[in-house]
């Protein structure tokens, strides 16, 4: 028993030093090395996109395999490991110096360029807060969490929002936080400027990602009802979850029209008043509570000025 083991420690000895070049004056010694102690690590990389750094065999040493990531390995193989000898140990980094040298590659992306104005950023949430690059949840983007799931875990508000009887399906995996949400950083869009947008995703050069889904709002329309163009769907619905039907933020639709629509009838005017108590506007009858019965094309209409068809 004893000679096999001592026979099996010679042979990995052996396949360790065969497996490790000799060091270059850069201290980069190839990923061979690697898989010596992170088998299970190099037995899945095949299937990583950051493989393809191995198999183009085109990209520099500094930025190939592991070390494209850690940096040079020398010192840590001839230290025989240890999370102190690795130049770049993402659990020892600050957020910042992760995010710098993940932007060593990905700066070219530009749905990444705008990451380090981002409100993530600025709150300390670096790439492996999100992102867990060898035992992923997800192959897509390399997920540390199914992606609601990883976003729930900081926004618990949210997670409530998608639990109301009217919602988008993001929970029933119909769609994502990032079909309207960029989490690396958006560039601020003409569309509701002065509030900024939280990391919106753009449809459209600077439209609201509404649209992408909801294209029969988009128009354009002849007859364009302002807040939708100038202020935002947020006007009137709650993107991510209401106890009221269609989003909206008012549980009787009149008194969500009211907020803008009130007062005494002055059509010279940009809000259009409108009177309390009259034959065609009697807010105490209740058929005339839903305004969405005359006026259908609320969104806007291309024939009628009061979005009456």
């Amino acid at each position: 028993m004893r000679k096999w083991l001592l026979l099996l420690v010679t042979t990995a000895a052996a396949a360790q030093t065969q497996a490790t070049p000799p060091a270059t004056g850069s201290g980069y010694i190839g990923s061979n090395a690697c898989k010596t102690c992170h088998a299970d690590v190099w037995m899945n990389f095949y299937k990583n996109p950051h493989y393809k750094s191995i198999a183009s065999g085109k990209e520099p040493e500094e930025k190939t395999g592991c070390e494209g990531c850690h940096g040079p390995a020398q010192k840590h193989v001839e230290a025989r490991g240890g999370k102190t000898t690795i130049p770049r140990a993402f659990s020892l980094m600050p957020p910042k110096q992760a995010l710098e040298t993940c932007l060593g590659c990905h700066a070219r992306d530009l749905a990444r360029a705008n990451i380090q104005r981002s409100e993530h950023t600025k709150n300390d949430v670096a790439c492996t807060s999100c992102h867990s690059i060898h035992h992923p949840a997800t192959p897509k983007s390399l997920l540390a969490k199914k992606q609601a799931e990883l976003c729930y875990g900081c926004h618990a508000t949210v997670r409530a929002q998608f639990s109301m009887p009217s919602k988008h399906r993001v929970n029933e995996g119909f769609m994502q936080c990032t079909d309207c949400h960029n989490p690396h950083g958006s560039f601020d869009a003409t569309w509701k400027m002065g509030q900024k947008p939280r990391m919106m995703e753009q449809a459209l050069n600077t439209e609201s990602p509404c649209v992408k889904c909801h294209m029969d709002k988009r128009g354009p329309f002849v007859y364009e009802h302002a807040p939708v163009r100038l202020e935002g769907c947020e006007t009137c619905h709650n993107p991510h979850g209401s106890m009221n039907a269609k989003l909206l933020r008012r549980p009787v639709v009149f008194t969500l029209c009211l907020e803008c629509h009130n007062g005494a009838a002055d059509f010279g005017t940009r809000n259009n008043g409108v009177p309390l108590q009259s034959r065609n506007h009697n807010m105490l009858d209740p058929k005339f509570q839903k305004c969405t019965t005359c006026h259908i094309s609320i969104h806007g209409s291309n024939s009628e000025g009061f979005f009456l068809r």
